[in-house]
């Protein structure tokens, strides 16, 4: 690899992380590939492609589990609709939000809401969230929580 070459990697890391951190931050923002790429100054085909590289996912994937491992946080508190709890996430489509929901969790949000009061009764917050963490890339198991 070229000093050049080391650079450009080295600066597209850096901007990816930005892309990562402002995910993080701004989940519940409407955010998309092409706006983000723009924020860092790259084309959205770029961006996608280095993201995936260096995180294993797309952009539109890593933003997707922030907002399904919130979904499931205010869904444990039990004092939200699915519905509710859909657009306080960020997403415009409860249908795509169920759908992405039980891919990563392994059961819809309906049912998650019913059976994570139960099974996270007396668990810290921080202890419930690490315990819940969804799985990434449809790796969930079709177990419940009970």
């Amino acid at each position: 690899m070229t000093r050049s070459t080391s650079a450009q990697r080295l600066t597209d890391l850096a901007r990816l992380r930005r892309v990562r951190d402002r995910i993080d931050r701004d989940y519940a923002q409407p955010l998309d590939v092409e706006a983000l790429a723009r924020g860092v100054n790259m084309s959205s085909g770029h961006l996608s492609r280095e993201f995936r590289r260096a995180y294993g996912e797309s952009p539109y994937a890593y933003l997707m589990t922030r907002r399904i491992e919130r979904a499931k946080a205010l869904l444990r508190r039990g004092d939200l609709s699915v519905t509710e709890v859909c657009f306080a996430v960020g997403c415009s489509s409860l249908g795509t939000f169920s759908t992405r929901f039980t891919e990563l969790v392994g059961v819809p949000p309906s049912t998650y809401r019913s059976q994570a009061a139960r099974a996270m009764a007396g668990l810290p917050p921080c202890v419930a969230k690490q315990v819940t963490r969804p799985i990434r890339n449809r790796e969930a198991p079709a177990a419940n929580l009970t």
